[in-house]
């Protein structure tokens, strides 16, 4: 499953009418007009959403259309005409997930005035969400200094964290997945997210809570990696807990 391939229309397909599902469970028809869609169309929407996101954080975005048609009990057709590709479906997802994710940071940034605490905060709120399970593959992507400029030419990137190379060690990057040929309006909410997160990092560091080496890659990877996902709910939520206390640790400074 290519994420680039998102750049499509990012609106759902309902099934009445031939009309598009807007925000607010709602339907475009062809001569303007907007109708909620039905009971029944709306809470099978509900249901498609809700199964994509159990589906996609359990098995990857990778997992195909059937899956999230069987966990959300209803035929593969019915998923098919809320969501014309798959690309659609996971976008939504995503975008929603990475949305979810701006805001917690937002959060402690603006109720945690101690740096660490804000940014610690931030990391158990989203690691307990399983927010980054569902993040997009691009907002994940690191690459190396010398990558970077390599790509410089043809790559539109996202804000990143300005972290300057010291004693030889590549800078990691966090970068949008799309070229320049691509719709310029695609990667707004990762930029946002990535500018927040970026934020919490420089404060952290600032204070002297951080090590330097740290960037926004590294704090994104911690969420996307420390929420297994497991059979179990309870042993989830302590493998969870037990893995970030310990990434947390790697993450502080010795100084601090």
């Amino acid at each position: 499953m290519n994420i680039s391939d998102f750049h499509g229309s990012a609106t759902a397909l309902s099934g009445e009418s031939n009309g598009r599902v807007i925000a607010g469970g709602t339907t475009t028809t062809g001569v303007g007009r907007s109708t909620p869609l039905r009971v029944d169309a709306q809470r099978n929407l509900e249901h498609v959403l809700r199964a994509a996101r159990e589906v996609f954080g359990e098995l990857g975005y990778g997992a195909p259309m059937e899956d999230v048609a069987r966990r959300a009990r209803v035929g593969v057709g019915t998923v098919y005409r809320r969501f014309p590709s798959k690309d659609v479906l996971v976008r939504r997802i995503a975008e929603e997930e990475t949305a979810r994710l701006t805001e917690q940071a937002r959060t402690a940034l603006g109720q945690e005035e101690e740096p660490w605490q804000a940014l610690s905060r931030f990391l158990r709120t989203s690691v307990a969400s399983g927010a980054g399970r569902l993040l997009p593959p691009q907002v994940l992507r690191v690459r190396s200094a010398e990558e970077a400029a390599a790509e410089e030419a043809t790559e539109v990137r996202v804000p990143q964290q300005r972290q300057a190379v010291a004693g030889g060690v590549p800078e990691l990057r966090v970068v949008g997945g799309r070229t320049a040929d691509d719709e310029p309006s695609e990667d707004a909410g990762a930029g946002a997210l990535l500018e927040v997160v970026g934020k919490l990092v420089d404060r952290a560091r600032e204070a002297g809570a951080l090590r330097t080496d740290v960037t926004v890659a590294d704090v994104l990877l911690v969420i996307a990696t420390a929420a297994p996902a497991l059979p179990d709910a309870a042993q989830q939520a302590a493998a969870s807990a037990r893995l970030l206390d310990i990434l947390l640790e790697g993450l502080r400074s010795r100084t601090a």
